[in-house]
């Protein structure tokens, strides 16, 4: 196991804040931001777009930052594709596919909005959403999306780990049920990537979306699209260093994944997120996961002992905790953990307006963990929270 106390010297805020809202987005790294100041001082220049040494010296940095995500993911560099976020990657595969009326899409209650509303969208052009609910305890039962598939279901797309309840879907089993239906699959990991192992290769997913500022500790404005089969997608943007050959008459497209990558990417933040993932895999995602969830499943024992709070999502749940304190709106709790402890937490419905409605209230209270957040850390939550009981009481 790491040693935490060592890892937050890498995260100098942290002394500043209680940080626990880590499901929107995670502290960066000092190596990280050392990673992007390199580039800035030393060899600032265009990707692929120039025969100097500093074009040259910032394409190999942004191309083996493609390599290391590849390797975290265990996919092809080819494959990998750099977006701004997991909402443009989501989006991509939502525009890049042929549709056509009467294909059908299979999605769940329990989606951030980002893999909702692109398919929901789609209605427009004829095709036809099914969306199916969770159990009592929010999990995805992998029988229902089998049962909610029909000889047109074009795409199953699916969470890996809910934002909202901390539930953990098994997308694995749901691959399987899809690719023997004749469906593609896409998995979105905003929450497992980097927080728990996730071997994409292995899981022979079709599309898989993940930004680069969740559990991968990368800056914002990046994010990570990997396709299987790159040439069943059209690009969405069409530009610089997508096109072999240009003529008025038309032009040929370069091979994946320059033919996704369309303009002056993010170069900074990309070499970042490069060392991001390194940093990552030197503390082990294993490790990353079990002192995640252990903070997190005791923050959610010991909430669910506090009168007058109600703590929703399952029991073994991944490092999110959403709960409300009855009679106080969230948004108030919220800020009453700031202002007197400087704990940071989410408030409101958390991109997931469905998942919100499911459980039967206008909005929640979420805490959220990171591999830097601590023991202590969740003491002191809890204790808050309690004083903000008595408000109540």
């Amino acid at each position: 196991m790491y040693d935490v106390l060592a890892v937050r010297e890498d995260f100098p805020v942290l002394r500043e804040v209680i940080y626990l809202d880590s499901a929107a987005t995670t502290q960066t790294p000092v190596q990280v931001v050392a990673a992007m100041n390199d580039y800035f001082y030393k060899y600032a220049g265009n990707h692929g777009r120039g025969a100097h040494r500093l074009a040259r010296e910032a394409t190999n940095h942004y191309e083996d930052a493609r390599e290391n995500v590849a390797k975290f993911l265990n996919v092809d560099p080819t494959k990998t594709i750099f977006t701004k976020n997991a909402t443009e990657s989501i989006n991509m595969v939502a525009h890049g596919l042929e549709w056509t009326s009467g294909d059908h899409i299979v999605t769940t209650l329990i989606e951030h909005h980002s893999n909702l509303l692109p398919w929901i969208r789609l209605r427009k052009l004829g095709v036809e959403v099914t969306i199916i609910e969770p159990d009592t305890n929010g999990m995805i039962v992998p029988k229902d999306v089998e049962n909610a598939m029909t000889d047109r279901t074009c795409l199953v797309a699916v969470t890996h780990v809910s934002n909202v309840l901390g539930s953990i879907t098994d997308v694995s089993k749901i691959t399987k049920i899809a690719h023997r239906g004749g469906s593609k699959i896409l998995v979105d990991g905003s929450q497992s990537a980097g927080h728990m192992p996730v071997d994409v290769g292995a899981l022979d997913c079709d599309f898989f979306a993940t930004p680069g500022h969740k559990g991968l500790l990368g800056p914002q404005g990046t994010g990570v699209l990997y396709v299987r089969e790159p040439d069943i997608l059209e690009p969405t943007y069409l530009g610089g260093g997508t096109v072999h050959a240009v003529t008025t008459n038309g032009f040929e497209l370069e091979p994946s994944p320059a033919r996704f990558e369309a303009g002056t990417p993010n170069l900074p933040g990309v070499i970042g997120l490069g060392r991001a993932v390194e940093y990552v895999q030197e503390i082990g995602t294993e490790d990353i996961e079990r002192h995640e969830t252990s903070l997190a499943r005791d923050a959610a024992s010991r909430l669910e002992e506090l009168p007058s709070v109600e703590v929703y999502g399952p029991a073994k749940r991944a490092a999110v905790v959403p709960f409300n304190v009855v009679g106080l709106n969230p948004h108030d709790v919220a800020m009453i953990l700031d202002e007197t402890k400087k704990i940071c937490v989410r408030s409101g419905y958390h991109c997931a307006m469905p998942s919100l409605g499911f459980l039967g209230v206008e909005g929640a209270v979420r805490a959220s963990f990171g591999l830097y957040s601590t023991q202590e850390e969740v003491d002191i939550f809890i204790d808050t929270v309690a004083q903000i009981t008595s408000l109540v009481a």
